[in-house]
């Protein structure tokens, strides 16, 4: 009987050379027709399978493929849609992409833009007369991962049913090309748990009336899944690795016990955490196996191999399926050898988790350093080290020369002097305790900030990029390629920050940003100028939708060798009477959308990255820039899922953040931005950040977001999106104005900023041209209310004190001839 087998979690989706994202833009474009993605789609998946094939896992993964998002995926599978988009006879396609990039809405009277169907959710972006249309699923990140997932939308009347057949019709595929298969869902309770109520229900509520009508379609899936023939169905509940109420712990039994009757062998999934309280729950349910992390849960292997029921079937997932550091395959094989004792030799092997989350393969980084090179596993090495280990259990001779290798370039990396840099680490030891400290409070700063920078109530800005277009992308290639020397391309830069100012100017904005034409992206442009940092040529990691990103590799000591930012930033200035921000990445947002190095703790990173995003904010100031913003829209993807490890990572995040911002004097003003993310419980570390200003993603959640905030008392300006830049539709002034009043509600008016949710880079100019022409109008009639309110209320206070001062006259009067009176009769 074999004993072990290999299989993955998941697989990256968008392809080699990110043909899915060339195919979605295209298709969004209207020039790939929807039977044309479709093949892209099945052409991806085959190239996928045969990938796992042939490294020789015993089956491959089908489910974990998306168009847009895997969650979208399970939305439609169960019939789930919400009503508010009102669908009739759109195509599943048609219906899919509207949840996650919205839709324009209808003309409003005559349209001279000419172009197409209402339905047709492009024909209008960027285009003045149409009505709001339906906003898109609100976005956030899958746990702790830089991954957006659009987030379900249920209430008490939610009703579900076996609406898709897309899965269905991807395990035929899988079957057909002679694949063994494992089907993959999310678990009802971790979508549950996942999805956003909008009528208010709470969340136990939620889950006492919605699972017992969410099981029954999930049964439905399993049996249709064991009719096709599948070997396995991986059900993945990562919310057992979370602190999680009583009540969901319980309804665990209850779900699998009745998922267990459709009969389909089920392998219980979980990922990213440890299991902790939840371990004996998992270990005795009625599934056929358990895949836990063997990475981020290596202490508790040993516990769950005890606990779990030798017929079940254990998976350890044992190569790291978020970082790209090669696996240390002889201590890998150290870890699984009490296991196999305890599990008398039968094992199954995997990734900790699905490989969506790091790139697809090291065979085209012909560029990178050899050495370094040597120190690194992607996608496809990942697999490759699943079979080595394989045969090393089985096998051992046969691996020797793998191991052998593996053994070699772990060991040069540890013994690698050029990891360390002794003037950064000194640097560090050297720090005064009051290094991450402002020099004065916030109420100090803003009156300086005031009267230096005379800005109107409610001012507008926008997040920091304005649209990469085909001029500048073209451009940064040629000067990539040598086509274009530096002269010309810092020319052409030049003249592409003019061309966002002089937009800006014209639109009316209060503070100006030059644009960011000379970024590629917010991390990797910053990473290509700190020491200690590599970069990848093909190394595309999916972050939503068609939307990729590129890490950086930090594999040293960082350090800014020289300034970054600042000849941009100077020129912008130099341009316009009006503050023009300073843009920085945050340090935690680049440690975050980082491959880190795991050879010290991560604080140490961060503390490195800090210093020297101090250097630059410090070289800002001093050439003119009177606000720079920090961005950290990573700050609570780092959080830790477990909240007893919460503190500490937000002690360590808060003083990453505040190294960096405490060179700046008191009357520059430091912004921030934080993006698509729950905030309710790192309030008070978002206001211990102590930055002036902080703008937030709220649009989409209609300001939901932001009651916590008010809850709060949250002490310094803040700046609430008013409306949603990942989706190509542009809301009317008016939908922006019952935002800002929905905010006005919770904040001071004194304290709100106007903005859009996020960067502007991936929208076209005439969509943003009209969404922020819409923006500042809504902006100048929260003005004109305001302005009129203090009017009213001047005008009240006089007429009270006029009435105030005549009653005052005839009381003295009063009471002088009641006086007088007394006087004569005495």
């Amino acid at each position: 009987m074999k004993n072990i087998y290999t299989h993955i979690p998941g697989f990256p989706r968008v392809g080699a050379q990110r043909e899915l994202k060339t195919a979605l833009e295209r298709h969004w474009r209207g020039e790939l027709a929807a039977a044309e993605l479709e093949a892209e789609g099945r052409a991806l998946r085959a190239r996928h399978w045969a990938r796992q094939r042939d490294a020789g896992l015993d089956f491959v993964t089908v489910g974990d493929f998306a168009f847009y998002d895997h969650v979208a995926n399970h939305i439609q599978l169960l019939g789930c849609e919400p009503a508010r988009f009102g669908f009739q006879a759109e195509t599943p396609l048609e219906r899919y992409f509207t949840l996650a990039r919205g839709r324009a809405g209808a003309p409003r009277g005559d349209c001279a833009c000419g172009h197409g169907s209402a339905n047709d959710q492009n024909s209008h972006d960027g285009h003045d007369g149409h009505d709001s249309g339906s906003p898109a699923l609100e976005m956030t990140k899958w746990f702790d991962t830089n991954y957006h997932y659009l987030v379900p939308e249920l209430d008490a009347a939610t009703h579900f049913e076996l609406s898709s057949t897309r899965l269905f019709d991807e395990v035929d595929e899988a079957l057909a090309l002679g694949h063994a298969v494992k089907a993959t869902l999310i678990g009802p309770l971790t979508f549950l748990w996942l999805a956003r109520s909008t009528d208010a229900t709470p969340r136990r509520d939620l889950l006492d009336c919605l699972l017992p009508r969410l099981l029954p379609i999930y049964g439905q899936v399993l049996a249709r899944l064991k009719e096709q023939g599948v070997a396995w169905v991986q059900v993945e509940e990562p919310i057992l690795g979370l602190d999680l109420p009583q009540e969901w712990r319980s309804a665990f039994d209850t779900a699998y016990w009745q998922l267990n009757q459709a009969g389909a062998p089920l392998l219980l999934a979980t990922y990213f955490s440890p299991l902790e309280e939840n371990l004996s729950l998992a270990c005795r349910l009625p599934v056929a196996g358990l895949h836990v992390d063997g990475v981020r849960a290596a202490h508790e292997l040993v516990s769950v191999a005890d606990w779990l029921p030798v017929h079940k079937v254990l998976s350890v997932g044992i190569v790291d399926g978020r970082n790209i550091w090669r696996t240390d395959l002889d201590a890998a094989l150290g870890t699984l050898a009490p296991l196999l004792e305890k599990r008398n030799g039968q094992l199954w092997l995997s990734t900790s988790c699905s490989l969506l989350h790091v790139p697809y393969s090291l065979e085209v980084e012909t560029a990178l350093d050899p050495e370094l090179a040597s120190w690194l596993a992607f996608a496809h090495e990942k697999l490759d080290e699943l079979a080595v280990l394989k045969t090393a259990i089985e096998q051992p001779r046969a691996a020797a020369a793998a191991l052998a290798a593996s053994r070699a370039a772990i060991a040069t990396r540890r013994a690698s002097p050029r990891v360390r840099d002794a003037a950064v680490r000194a640097r560090l030891a050297a720090l005064p305790d009051h290094a991450a400290q402002r020099k004065s409070p916030f109420a100090e700063r803003r009156l300086l900030q005031g009267a230096k920078l005379n800005l109107p109530p409610f001012p507008t800005t926008t997040i920091g990029s304005f649209p990469q277009t085909p001029a500048i992308r073209s451009a940064r290639a040629a000067f990539k390629r040598g086509d274009l020397d530096g002269t010309g391309y810092e020319a052409a830069m030049r003249a592409e920050i003019e061309h966002a100012i002089r937009r800006q100017e014209a639109l009316g904005l209060d503070v100006l940003v030059h644009g960011e034409a000379e970024r590629n992206d917010m991390v990797e442009y910053f990473g290509e100028h700190l020491a200690g940092f590599a970069f990848t040529r093909n190394g595309w990691v999916q972050s939503y939708g068609s939307r990729c990103v590129k890490p950086p590799v930090i594999w040293g000591d960082v350090s800014r060798p020289a300034p970054i930012t600042v000849a941009w930033a100077r020129h912008a200035q130099s341009l316009t009477p009006l503050p023009v921000k300073g843009m920085l990445t945050g340090p935690v947002t680049i440690l975050q959308w980082s491959f880190v190095r795991d050879d010290q703790p991560r604080a140490d990173t961060a503390d490195q990255i800090a210093l020297a995003m101090r250097d630059e904010v410090d070289d800002l100031q001093q050439a003119g820039i009177d606000i720079v913003q920090i961005d950290e829209p990573a700050l609570r993807e780092g959080l830790p899922l477990r909240q007893a490890r919460r503190a500490a990572y937000l002690d360590r995040a808060v003083r990453a953040f505040r190294l960096t911002a405490a060179v700046a004097r008191d009357g520059t003003q430091i912004h921030t931005h934080m993006c698509y993310a729950e905030f309710n419980d790192i309030l008070p570390q978002i206001a211990a950040l102590d930055a002036d200003v902080i703008t937030i993603e709220t649009s989409r959640s209609a300001m939901a977001l932001l009651d916590a905030f008010g809850d709060f008392r949250y002490p310094n300006d803040i700046g609430p999106g008013v409306y949603d830049i990942h989706s190509p539709r542009v809301p009317d002034r008016e939908e922006m104005l019952a935002l800002l009043r929905r905010a006005r509600a919770v904040i001071p008016a004194g304290q709100l900023w106007v903005n859009p949710d996020c960067g502007l880079k991936t929208r076209g100019w005439p969509e943003t041209e009209a969404a922020l022409r819409h923006m500042v109008d809504a902006a100048r009639q929260m003005r004109a209310e305001w302005a009129s309110e203090a009017t009213n209320a001047a005008t009240s206070a006089a007429a009270n004190a006029a009435v105030n001062a005549v009653a005052s006259t005839l009381t003295n009067k009063v009471a002088a001839e009641a006086g007088s009176g007394t006087a004569e009769a005495a």
